[in-house]
């Protein structure tokens, strides 16, 4: 039991090292202001929006045949992009995480690159690539195949700008977690691929499904590049962002603001799940921290 003499140094310490009451409040104060005005407000208007002028135009805005193919057209876009990305971040993590090998850092690079780059550039670099006047223009024109303002140029936009979520996820958390287990369960007689079901996906499953979610998420969401490379053709190339575009430019800002809503409401999902998942990532890397350290205490 500490005695007063003791306690009252430490409590002199902690009071000299912490900030003070009003900065802390003022710091809170700041925060959920900003929050409040740029986050929230903004959430509530869309909704305020979209059913200002009842349910049955909110219910004609999204069953509208225009908007139905946009969503359509998303889904089919995260569809296929979030499963190439899945393969491919899972592939790459293992790789940079697992082995030491000529171009480690530049792969590592790369995979920052959609970051650094803006959706816009990336799909302008879509379009001098496959456009009718680009490298293989010419090639794609002969042999009747169209990427560019059709869907498969909006997919490889939208693969592009969602490169990095869940490579990025993975990581860091297989570097942390070392290959010994792998190493073992080699020695064991294990091939390579019952290490990576058993061993291998088992510890980072968590942090795999979070960045499944914020690719997912980025996908449904995606603006720039798809906007460049759609042609925005009304009814078949529109995917939920450039369809709101369209109907806020065509002054019907009912429908607009109800449409918003779909993609309003996913993020508030995605929210959820991220937290949700989150949670169970910090348990995995906190359990690992726990195992850690019990191989290193001293018998």
């Amino acid at each position: 039991m500490s005695s007063p003499v003791t306690a009252q140094p430490a409590r002199s310490a902690l009071q000299a090292t912490a900030e003070p009451a009003w900065v802390r409040l003022t710091l809170i104060t700041l925060a959920l202001a900003f929050l409040s005005l740029f986050l929230f407000v903004p959430l509530v208007a869309v909704f305020v929006e979209a059913f200002k002028k009842g349910w049955d135009v909110y219910i004609a805005s999204i069953v509208e045949p225009d908007a139905l193919s946009a969503v359509k057209l998303t889904l089919i876009a995260a569809g296929i992009s979030v499963p190439l990305n899945l393969v491919f971040g899972v592939c790459a993590a293992w790789a940079i995480a697992k082995f030491d090998f000529r171009g480690k850092n530049l792969l590592l690079t790369l995979i920052d690159l959609p970051f650094s780059v803006s959706p816009v550039i990336a799909g302008l670099i879509y379009v001098l690539v496959f456009g009718l006047q680009g490298w293989f223009g010419e090639w794609l024109r002969d042999h009747d195949l169209k990427i560019i303002f059709a869907v498969p140029g909006i997919v490889l936009a939208t693969v592009f700008v969602t490169f990095p979520f869940i490579a990025r996820e993975l990581i860091p958390l297989m570097q942390a977690q070392g290959s010994e287990q792998e190493e073992a369960a080699r020695v064991l007689g294990a091939n390579g691929w019952q290490i990576f079901w058993k061993v291998t996906l088992p510890n980072v499953k968590w942090a795999l499904l979070y960045g499944v979610i914020l690719c997912n998420a980025r996908a449904m969401g995606e603006f720039g590049a798809v906007s460049v490379v759609s042609g925005h053709i009304r009814g078949s190339t529109n995917t939920l962002p450039l369809h709101i575009e369209i109907l806020y430019n065509e002054y019907q800002f009912a429908a607009a603001f109800a449409v918003a809503s779909l993609l309003a409401g996913l993020a508030l999902v995605t929210l959820v799940l991220k937290y949700l998942v989150e949670q169970r990532v910090k348990h995995t890397l906190s359990s690992h921290g726990a195992d850690d350290a019990a191989e290193g205490a001293p018998a």
